[in-house]
């Protein structure tokens, strides 16, 4: 079951709690129909997520061989034969339309997302600044998923964050995968040179902090206590996650944000301190 549960990529969850953002934003979140579409949303989306992470674990199992630690996932180590791999994957694919199937646009936003994905894993994950694009808009999906099932329309601003943050941690992982790798598992960084990747990566930090304090301007009037206070805790997050990145993590978002007890305490902070400015 441990290994089933690590093809899944469970811990990856965390990226699909933007799917409820539209619902917490609007104020809704006390809605109980609502809440219940968007955790059956969330599952869906959880059990896509993962029939996608399993198709790029099969397509990659030779490369993945042959990395550092990648050899150690239950597909490339043998752990999980490809015949079961290939069955789970189509599990939860199954499981994902059947709870989706009633919403044409979210399975619409679904479609979306799996064949970019599989775009992904077949090609474009060796085409520069494309590989990195197509990881923002599985962010950006997510969102538009999360409107949709709520029925709720979504900031411009809003969107914009959501691209610029995740261009900043795309380009910070890309980053750390050259300052760490010293075998040649991933195609694309040869394309890729570290200061292209650092600059960027600060460039996207600055453009989301930019963009987050816009959406707070832009919702002033909508709470009764200004965002615009939150602004600085959002810089101190960056900042703190930046940091952990230039402690040569290995980039990954999930693993820098779960191995960092005082990003994990700064990050609840602002999630409670957020709620008591929607709801107060």
């Amino acid at each position: 079951m441990k290994n089933i549960l690590s093809l899944m990529r469970i811990k990856h969850y965390i990226k699909n709690t933007l799917i409820f953002l539209p619902l917490f934003f609007s104020g809704s979140f006390t809605n109980v129909d609502l809440v219940i579409i968007n955790v059956l949303g969330f599952i869906s989306f959880c059990l896509l997520t993962s029939s996608i992470y399993i198709f790029n674990d099969i397509c990659d199992i030779e490369k993945d061989k042959l990395h550092s630690t990648k050899c150690n996932r239950p597909v490339a180590s043998g752990k999980v034969s490809k015949a079961k791999a290939i069955v789970l994957m189509l599990v939860c694919l199954a499981l994902a339309v059947l709870l989706s199937a009633k919403n044409v646009l979210a399975l619409i936003i679904m479609s979306t997302y799996a064949m970019l994905n599989i775009l992904y894993s077949l090609k474009l994950k060796n085409v520069p600044i494309i590989d990195v694009a197509i990881i923002v808009a599985g962010f950006v999906l997510r969102l538009v998923y999360g409107g949709i099932i709520s029925n709720i329309a979504i900031s411009n601003w809003l969107y914009l964050v959501v691209i610029a943050i995740s261009f900043y941690m795309g380009y910070g992982k890309r980053r750390n995968e050259i300052l760490m790798q010293k075998e040649e598992t991933r195609d694309v960084l040869k394309n890729y040179s570290y200061e292209f990747l650092d600059k960027n990566m600060y460039l996207s930090a600055a453009l989301a902090i930019v963009f987050y304090t816009l959406w707070c301007v832009e919702n002033t009037a909508k709470y009764t206590i200004n965002l615009v206070f939150t602004v600085p805790l959002v810089m101190i997050i960056i900042m703190k996650y930046s940091l952990d990145i230039e402690r040569k993590s290995d980039g990954d978002p999930v693993n820098v944000i779960l191995n960092d007890k005082w990003l994990i305490g700064l990050t609840a902070i602002y999630g409670i301190l957020l709620t008591f400015v929607v709801y107060y």
